[in-house]
């Protein structure tokens, strides 16, 4: 497949009664997720602890799982299918050569954003759980310390660090000690990152609940360095799933709905009236379901606080602690972007999601205008770019100069670009016809190929 004239930069879509040339979009991408390569901790780890550093082994079936202190963490096919076609998704673990190189190696990733037309990206793991827990559920904890900081340095010099203007960079944090926690924040920011990443539920990694003032060191450091909280879907430790019938389609779109149970948790608690200087971002959430929630939370607050003593502050309503503290994060989402007004303009940001199943990769721009119908252009600024840059410091449009940073100057050196990903075999996911994959399956097929057992 080739980049088509569909996805030149001339291409104009109507929104209202004004065309939008897609070419002059500014694209800031506030969730996207890296695939680490293979050798990011040779030289990150001191020599005592460098038998022990996360590895890539290959099992008899030839699947590359990455394996730390005796834990086996595979790089599941549906986190890098950008590329692929759908009928070739599935569970299973993918190798390196499965997968298309701008996954894991970062020149070819910001390659793959000229593609788009994405001007930044902020990274999410994957090995180390989206959140970063791995080192906090598993591992001694002296261990687990070097790794979190090898892994923050290799992301702040080797990916992000590589392409400085076309990243925000984002740092993991060793979520079984506050104190650490804390000065980790501090370290990051003192390289520059002002961006970290942690669980819904951290109690279900066996830690206080954020609530706890335990945590206040850590909150306290992110007020005071301007550090943003991003909290992306699928981190609390698992969804709560009716049975192991049910349809996985049906729990892919349950994983989203944690979003505003975290976002419920969070507004009536101690850590928002502690700390309201905290900017939270709620990653790959969607948006349509906040003006419910919204309208919820000012019912619920202003009929019930009298006896439950809940105090958000004077003359603060629910509505005001969100557009204050929160970020809210959307890839495709119609609806939300039609009661923009409800929600705050000022508190959207878009994501690509690349390479995931839900990216909108490569024809992102394209998918985005479609969304934007009836937008003013302040607004298509605002949800596009200039509120991520605002929220993360993100200054690289203002110093470069806007021209540069648009979707038609990224994709202007751009001519025939190969837009697939390594053939794998087929058979991966069931055809059409065939019985749905249930939650049961998933867990099923997840451990055969885990413990080296039966293919696909």
């Amino acid at each position: 497949m080739l980049l088509s004239d569909a996805r030149a930069a001339s291409e104009r879509a109507e929104l209202g009664s004004d065309a939008v040339d897609i070419g002059d979009l500014v694209l800031v991408s506030v969730d996207d997720h890296v695939i680490e390569p293979r050798d990011m901790f040779e030289g990150r780890v001191p020599a005592r602890y460098a038998d022990r550093a996360p590895r890539i082994e290959t099992n008899e079936r030839g699947h590359e799982f990455w394996v730390y202190e005796g834990r086996v963490l595979p790089n599941i096919g549906l986190g890098a299918v950008a590329g692929r076609p759908n009928t070739e998704w599935g569970f299973e673990p993918a190798r390196f050569d499965e997968m298309r190189s701008g996954c894991y190696v970062v020149d070819d990733r910001v390659r793959d954003m000229d593609i788009a037309g994405v001007m930044a990206s902020l990274c999410f793991p994957t090995f180390p759980t989206i959140s970063g827990a791995l080192f906090t559920f598993h591992g001694d904890r002296d261990v687990s310390e070097v790794m979190v900081r090898a892994y923050n340095d290799w992301h702040l010099e080797d990916w992000a660090g590589a392409h400085p203007d076309r990243f925000i960079p984002m740092g993991i944090l060793p979520l079984w000690d506050p104190a650490l926690a804390a000065g980790e924040v501090r370290r990051l920011a003192d390289r520059g990152c002002r961006a970290v990443t942690i669980p819904q539920h951290i109690n279900a990694y066996g830690q206080p609940p954020w609530q706890d003032p335990h945590w206040d060191p850590l909150w306290g450091a992110c007020v005071e360095l301007g550090t943003v909280v991003n909290v992306h879907i699928g981190t609390g430790g698992g969804v709560a799933v009716p049975s192991d019938l049910t349809s996985y389609l049906a729990y892919n779109v349950m994983v989203a709905n944690d979003t505003p149970r975290f976002a419920s948790d969070l507004m009536f608690s101690r850590v928002i009236q502690h700390f309201p200087g905290l900017t939270i971002a709620l990653s790959e959430g969607g948006i349509g379901w906040i003006p419910f929630l919204l309208e919820r939370l000012e019912d619920t607050y202003s009929r019930q606080r009298a006896w439950t003593g809940d105090d958000l502050g004077p003359g603060f309503t629910p509505t005001d602690v969100y557009r204050r503290n929160f970020v809210s994060c959307f890839i495709r989402d119609r609806f939300g972007i039609e009661n923009r007004h409800h929600i705050g303009v000022e508190t959207i940001a878009w994501e690509l999601d690349y390479p995931h199943s839900d990216s909108s990769w490569p024809d992102a721009p394209e998918q985005l205008l479609a969304q934007l119908a009836g937008c003013t252009d302040d607004e298509i600024d605002a949800i596009c770019w200039r509120n991520a840059a605002r929220v993360f410091g993100y200054d690289a449009v203002d110093r470069l100069g806007r021209d540069a940073c648009t979707v038609a100057a990224l994709r202007g050196g751009l001519d025939a670009v190969d837009l697939d990903a390594p053939k794998v075999d087929a058979g991966r996911a069931p055809m059409a016809g065939q019985e749905p994959i249930t939650y049961g399956d998933m867990k099923v097929r997840m451990a055969s190929v885990l413990s080296g057992g039966v293919d696909g």
